[in-house]
């Protein structure tokens, strides 16, 4: 291994030479109290900047083995550290002064949810943080001085300052992980208690603004409180006794009247499936992990998806059974999200009337009476909510202030009045009574078990010089094939959707003849073993800026690939 000293004479060596030069740099260096990894260098000034890493071990980290003693807390602790590590480089950057990302010291930006992140790794025998340096430049000429203080004076009072137990406030990291690990055992207890989600008292659930996922400023958000009769408690490891709405298995209509709250608790309900941070307001809002937000998608790919459930007997007999379309529809958009979402394993869905297609939703009974059955192959949502649950254990969270005849579906029915939820499902029985639904249950024949589809391997390789990229959160770039992820609204991190194109390049080099989601769990199992890292094409120098997505985002990705073909 090659010594600071090292990394300083070939500093000196190269400064004023071409920017080529820096790929000398290239190597690990000990700097006695800790390791320093040149993994990748930039190409130039204003290429992405170059990959670092940095290896502390645990004799001067000193990090508590409790602190990481389980998957939770060791997630929770790699976040804490992230953070830390950010806030740092915004004081130890050296930016403004040379070309392009000169001086940039950044590591992996974290949003409000809890997730696990290779960016920084804590074992029993080290810590290590991975981040990214922009090396010193004036025009495309090598500033090596600047550079040479950036890795003597700047690096190692960076690596102190966060790597180092005794630099921080142990009640503030026990915060940080005691925060997590509550919501981790509440979301596991949900089953137990026949329930599909839960919202604290207290809770704030609004955010700052659409481009802010902040909360909402305590003066003007409404705290939230549970209705009496949907009132539940839990017992905490941390934070003791919480109370606050429990929401049942079945299925769930949330109503009321425009811009009263309902969309607002959905959002916080879709992200609940995630952990949050202390101070975020949803800290004790929690889903099921497996929740999906199901919306309609026009234009969408559809490949070889049975969607006869919701859409049977089509002009020209057109077959539904292994549906195909380069640019579905709402209504079999939706039916297909719902299908697949089904297949990953889904056990609850999330639904909103603003982002559905109406005629997939429902059909009233004039419409019944103008277009007979025979000639409407859709059977409408209304008609099949209930079957959802009844056969397959499906709770449905649905937001809606459209159309009553939703109510005989419904198990609970919550009103949003001035952000403030109230259990009106008794008011609604009485509706139902006064004022009957004169419309036909348009349901078909029971729901049948949802199996796996197998894709043909050769629609998802590489060529030999395609290569996978992502544009910012919503965009998958697959050789020529751009992948649209815009309406996977639970997707919430950059670093989700480049561990997802990192999935995809690992699957396309492995692909065998296995049911989606059978080849997904394979990936998941690994990543489960391992961790991030086996996404990584050189494992030994890992990638900083992977989070981990769901199985559901993941296989939803795939879906949306538009040369996919099934056997």
């Amino acid at each position: 291994m090659l010594q600071k000293q090292d990394l300083q004479r070939r500093l000196e060596q190269i400064d004023g030479k071409g920017f080529k030069a820096y790929q000398d740099l290239r190597g690990d260096y000990d700097f006695l109290d800790f390791v320093l990894h040149v993994d990748k260098v930039q190409s130039d000034p204003f290429a992405p900047p170059s990959r670092i890493r940095v290896s502390l071990g645990q004799e001067r980290a000193g990090f508590p083995l409790e602190l990481f003693a389980n998957r939770v807390r060791k997630t929770a602790l790699e976040d804490y550290l992230t953070r830390s590590f950010a806030r740092q480089c915004r004081s130890w950057s050296d930016q403004g002064s040379g070309t392009g990302n000169s001086g940039l010291v950044a590591i992996d930006r974290c949003g409000q949810e809890i997730l696990e992140r290779s960016s920084l790794e804590v074992s029993a025998d080290e810590v290590q943080a991975r981040f990214c340096i922009g090396l010193p430049a004036r025009g495309r000429r090598i500033e090596g001085r600047q550079a040479a203080r950036m890795f003597e004076t700047s690096l190692p009072a960076l690596v102190a300052r966060v790597l180092v137990y005794a630099e921080h406030r142990p009640q503030e990291i026990k915060s940080h992980l005691d925060c997590c690990e509550d919501q981790h055992v509440l979301r596991e207890q949900l089953q137990q208690r026949g329930l599909v989600a839960f919202v604290a008292n207290g809770a704030v659930l609004p955010r700052q603004s659409g481009v802010s996922d902040a909360p909402m400023d305590a003066d003007r958000a409404v705290p939230f409180a549970s209705p009496p009769e949907l009132e539940c408690g839990f017992d905490l490891p941390h934070q003791g006794r919480i109370r606050g709405l429990g929401l049942p298995e079945g299925v769930t209509l949330i109503t009321g009247g425009g811009y009263h709250g309902k969309s607002t608790l959905l959002r916080a309900l879709e992200r609940g499936v995630y952990n949050h941070v202390p101070g975020d307001g949803r800290e004790g809002v929690v889903a099921l992990n497996s929740g999906m937000k199901i919306r309609a998608e026009d234009g969408r790919s559809v490949s070889g998806v049975d969607i006869r459930p919701f859409i049977n007997d089509l002009p020209f007999g057109a077959d539904t059974a292994a549906f195909s379309s380069d640019n579905a529809s709402g209504s079999t958009s939706q039916a297909a999200n719902i299908i697949e979402a089904l297949e990953t394993g889904s056990e609850l869905l999330f639904l909103d009337e603003d982002t559905s297609a109406t005629n997939f939703m429902i059909r009233d009974s004039r419409m019944q009476q103008l277009v007979a059955k025979a000639h409407e192959p859709i059977t409408p949502f209304v008609d099949q909510v209930r079957e959802l649950y009844t056969g397959l254990g499906v709770s449905t969270v649905l937001v809606l202030g459209g159309s009553g005849d939703y109510l005989d579906a419904a198990d609970t029915v919550i009103m949003l009045k001035e952000y403030r939820p109230l259990d009106v499902t008794d008011r609604a029985g009485q509706v139902i009574k006064q004022i009957p639904s004169t419309r036909s249950n348009e349901g078909g024949a029971a729901l049948p078990r949802i199996g796996g589809r197998r894709f043909d391997p050769d629609s998802f390789r590489l060529g030999s010089r395609d290569k996978i990229r992502t544009k910012g959160l919503q965009t998958i770039l697959f050789g020529r094939e751009a992948i649209d992820l815009a309406c996977l609204e639970q997707l919430t991190d950059q670093s989700q959707t480049r561990s997802i194109a990192e999935i995809l390049r690992h699957l396309s080099r492995r692909l065998q003849q296995a049911s989606l989601s059978e080849l997904v769990d394979g990936v998941l199992k690994q990543m489960e073993d391992k961790g991030l890292d086996v996404l990584s094409p050189n494992p030994e120098r890992p990638f900083g800026d992977l989070a981990r997505p769901r199985k559901q985002e993941i296989c939803a990705a795939i879906n949306r690939f538009r040369n996919l073909r099934m056997l």
